[in-house]
């Protein structure tokens, strides 16, 4: 089966342009429901989640690395850490985590 290129990039386009362009189009008046602008309000910041969280746990060489720099950075985070600091430590957990598990998987 021969499949087109272009076919797809075009579906992917219209369907990403009409994503965007049918709110700005349908919808005229503020939105007043407090549920619905709410919900706006958080899509932006659950997006960003759905997008990140596998890269954090998927990334490394063994998941348990990644879900161990994943905790110490959300503790870190908790105790009003900079970003600096979330970053640092989760990056430092990581690396060590990685070292011991080679050296214990290795061993």
């Amino acid at each position: 089966m021969k499949t087109n290129a272009y076919i797809y990039i075009l579906i992917t386009f219209l369907v990403t342009y009409l994503i965007r362009l049918l709110p700005l189009t349908l919808i005229k008046k503020e939105i007043k429901n407090k549920f619905f602008r709410s919900f706006l309000f958080y899509v932006p910041y659950v997006t960003l989640s759905v997008m990140t969280f596998p890269a954090i746990i998927m990334v490394t060489d063994n998941i348990w690395s990644g879900i161990l720099g994943l905790l110490v950075g959300a503790a870190v985070a908790y105790f009003n850490g900079s970003l600096f600091k979330v970053a640092v430590s989760a990056c430092v957990t990581v690396f060590i985590a990685e070292l011991v598990l080679d050296f214990v998987l290795v061993a």
